[in-house]
């Protein structure tokens, strides 16, 4: 039998990013009968336990535990398995082993935004590189993902497959009774996380500029839902009092699953600007809940969007006001923004990526 292990030792119960990935895309792997190297429990596939204590949910432990597990228990799990090849959703694989393995991409955002003595810009520097090199096959989830690893890595464009991510079409739709209620307390949304190359300072200053630019401003909030960060959000926090508009700003945390579709419903738009993304999860999810969008005209952002979103220059602070303002003033546009979006997700299934995905791995079994 061809043996495939599919390592989902990041999967968690608050999925974020590379964790959202790896849940919503091995249901479409069935078909190669895989094993799934988990600690969690899915009846429909044949599973091998692992520890529970190697996900991001435990921080930098987390991340070390997994590393120290992928480098000295994995192959030995390989060869217990007699298994022929191991299929990573990360850019993680034991190194100088006997094991054959395809792994995924997402992004090289702490080499393009490398901070000062952060473990990822390391990780990113030395092991990575490492990885892919030995690599039988590379996945990258957008063309601008694709040309940053032959960029910074190297490695031959022949080596990569990009395959678009999607989204989860039973949770991320057009919520219809909840649509106006945004007349009442319109607000404009971002999802994510608070590092640096996310541009919300920009997010901030663009939001308080409004005030010049439409005569209800008052009347608009900016919410941001995504976890705080001890680095970055005290920051953010400071800026909203030193302009005054810490009364129409609303930090959210984390948002449970099930419940970030009515938010994003009810926004007026996403904002989402961001200076790089190696796809852009939420700019997808909102198109598939008819709301507008606003980000940015760089990396694979332009790539998700296509014409269905607001382009702007992440960089110019005055046209991310610009565009908020053709929002907040122009229902007719926000009309189309939203059939527009609808139509571009609708372009997008986890079928899909399932598909593409099983069709590289075949090659390599």
């Amino acid at each position: 039998m061809n043996q495939l292990l599919i390592n989902l030792s990041v999967v968690f119960s608050k999925p974020t990013g590379i964790s959202n990935y790896a849940t919503n895309l091995f249901p479409y792997l069935k078909q190669l009968q895989p094993t799934l190297l988990t600690s969690g429990s899915y009846p429909n596939f044949n599973c091998c336990p692992i520890p529970d204590n190697l996900t991001p949910e435990r921080g930098t432990k987390g991340h070390f535990n997994r590393l120290v597990w992928t480098q000295f228990k994995l192959p030995q799990v390989y060869r217990k398995l007699k298994a022929k090849l191991l299929f990573s959703p990360q850019p993680e694989a034991p190194l100088y082993s006997n094991c054959r393995y395809i792994v995924t991409v997402h992004d090289v955002i702490p080499l393009r935004f490398p901070e000062r003595l952060s473990p990822l810009t390391y990780y990113h520097r030395y092991y990575i590189p490492q990885v892919l090199s030995q690599a039988e096959h590379i996945i990258c989830n957008s063309q601008a993902t694709a040309k940053d690893i032959c960029e910074f890595y190297d490695i031959k464009a022949s080596k990569i497959t990009p395959i678009p991510l999607a989204y989860d079409a039973n949770n991320f739709r057009l919520l219809n009774d909840l649509k106006n209620n945004h007349k009442s307390r319109p607000y404009f949304l971002y999802i994510g996380r608070h590092d640096l190359h996310k541009n919300l300072s920009r997010v901030i200053t663009a939001f308080a500029q409004l005030k010049q630019q439409i005569s209800n401003y008052e009347d608009y909030q900016l919410w941001f839902a995504g976890s705080s960060d001890k680095r970055h959000t005290p920051k953010l926090h400071s800026q909203i009092e030193e302009l005054g508009i810490q009364h129409q700003v609303k930090f959210l945390d984390y948002v449970n699953y099930q419940e970030l579709p009515k938010i994003i419903n009810q926004a007026i738009a996403l904002v989402f600007p961001s200076l790089w993304e190696g796809f852009g999860f939420p700019v997808l999810e909102a198109m598939a809940c008819g709301t507008p969008v606003i980000t940015s005209n760089l990396s694979s952002l332009a790539e998700v969007a296509g014409d269905a979103a607001i382009l702007v220059n992440p960089y110019d602070q005055s046209k991310i006001t610009q565009a908020m303002q053709i929002i907040a003033t122009d229902e007719l546009m926000r009309s189309q923004l939203s059939s527009n979006g609808l139509q571009q997700a609708s372009e997008y299934s986890w079928e899909k990526t399932g598909e593409a995905t099983t069709e590289v791995l075949k090659k390599y079994l």
